[in-house]
């Protein structure tokens, strides 16, 4: 009983907003994906019996038409019961006219599939208008998770170790990773403390050991002190010419690789940066790597005005875009539409892609998550703002949309391989083995469920 006592009102605090904030997340994601199931079937005249956010035992209801509209219990997760769902439902002629099953394979498919599809609209949603702001937009690709050595800061102690750009880091202090955040994570519980890293190149492994450097910064009444290995820099990879600049004059292409200028090499964009800042109207010669040979290329920057610390100074431009593949920026909020689908696109093919990759085992299963860990998100991402909170949304609907598609039983995804094999057959699949599937299905799903939380009491165990 002391124990219990013994906890602050500030952790209780912490610990209701960040429950608060868990029900309001998956509140959204919730009430939009069974919106989706919802809207089709009213929209293809199917009856709907009940809308429910949450499972379980029923804390309020309303009946409005035909359709009783449902707050439940257990808020993770939520349904909408079609009428008809059983063949035995419908009895007269009327009735399966709206019954569920007596409709054609195709409305089957859109009802069940417009769940999942507007997971992906809610992303769209909010993605278009983050952009059309103007506010940069994380678009990370696969590359950018994964622990792979892009860039390597010259005098750092990744050059020091003998890190080198193409290299890929397994193994911290011998615990296996398999993402940067991973890698950051352990060397910054490090302390500054020299790290072993076990890294492949090519067909060899070897350990590598490195001494992060430190940096100090203050927020607010605190020092915030990160760690470095050297090895976070952004690799001087040209993404995108400017039409007219002098880049593109001297030959520039998309995927350039500088690699030296003025015979010093070039190892990171910000080298690359602070060479071609500090030369306006002085030619450049530079040696650029492009699909595995060596080019050279001459380019004057031009000069531009620019204010620095209160001062007007000069500095040179060529007119070229960065590895910004992790950044998406909208020139205006027409091109916001278009690009609003660039980036739903973008978001869902890391996590398909990161999906396949925890199943073939290159991504580590540690990181799954479960309630805690979107409760603990949320809280987070509270504290930040309420632009955090919607890219939080958008991030987690994607997910919870591509997980739901997965050919598993009882999800979205099995219900559509269930009417794929309908649609090949001419007939519905037996019910003994629809009843066969659904409990597979609901025992994969319980497991994944289980092991995702136990990921969330060892990382509150870990932290």
């Amino acid at each position: 009983m002391s124990s219990l006592l013994a906890i602050s009102p500030d952790a209780v605090w912490v610990v209701l907003q960040k429950a608060w904030w868990f029900l309001i997340v998956l509140g959204v994601l919730i009430a939009f994906h069974e919106m989706g199931h919802f809207l089709a079937a009213r929209w293809l005249n199917i009856k709907v019996l009940k809308f429910s956010l949450g499972f379980g035992p029923k804390l309020l209801g309303r009946q409005v038409g035909e359709t009783e509209y449902l707050l439940s219990a257990v808020p993770l997760g939520g349904y909408v019961k079609l009428f008809g769902e059983e063949e035995t439902e419908a009895l007269t002629d009327e009735e399966r006219r709206r019954s569920f099953s007596h409709q054609p394979v195709w409305k089957k498919v859109a009802v069940v599939a417009a769940g999942p599809g507007f997971n992906f609209v809610l992303a769209y949603l909010i993605f278009t208008g983050w952009l059309a702001t103007g506010a940069p937009l994380p678009v990370p690709t696969i590359r950018d998770l994964t622990p792979d050595v892009e860039a390597v800061k010259p005098g750092s102690p990744a050059e020091q170790a003998g890190l080198r750009t193409g290299d890929r880091i397994l193994r911290v202090n011998e615990k296996d990773i398999s993402t940067r955040a991973e890698l950051y994570e352990l060397v910054s519980k490090g302390k500054g403390k020299q790290v072993a890293l076990d890294v492949r190149r090519g067909d060899q492994v070897r350990t590598l050991l490195l001494t992060p450097t430190s940096s100090t910064i203050k927020e607010g009444e605190h020092d915030i002190t990160t760690y470095h290995l050297g090895i976070e820099e952004t690799p001087p990879v040209v993404t995108a010419v400017v039409n007219g600049s002098p880049a593109q004059a001297a030959g520039f292409r998309d995927g350039d690789r500088v690699i030296v200028i003025n015979g010093q090499d070039i190892q990171t964009w910000s080298q690359m940066t602070a060479l071609v800042r500090d030369n306006p109207n002085h030619p450049l010669a530079m040696m650029v790597s492009r699909d595995g040979q060596i080019v050279s290329l001459t380019v004057t920057p031009l000069p531009e005005r620019m204010t620095i610390d209160g001062k007007t100074v000069e500095v040179g431009k060529i007119g070229i875009s960065g590895p910004g593949r992790s950044v998406m920026k909208t020139s205006n909020p027409v091109m916001a539409v278009y690009d609003g689908v660039r980036a739903t696109w973008g978001w869902t093919e890391l996590t398909v892609v990161g999906i396949y990759k925890m199943i073939v085992g290159e991504i580590s299963s540690k990181n799954i998550g479960g309630p805690l860990t979107i409760a603990t998100m949320s809280g987070e991402a509270a504290s930040q703002g309420a632009a955090s909170i919607l890219l939080l949304i958008s991030m987690l609907s994607i997910n919870l949309g591509v997980l739901n598609l997965l050919p598993i039983p009882i999800l979205d995804g099995g219900h559509l391989l269930f009417f794929g094999i309908e649609a090949i057959l001419r007939k519905p699949l037996g019910e003994r083995q629809r009843e066969i599937a659904q409990q597979v299905g609901l025992l994969l799903l319980v497991g994944i469920m289980v092991f995702a939380f136990w990921n969330d009491i060892e990382r509150l165990i870990s932290h």
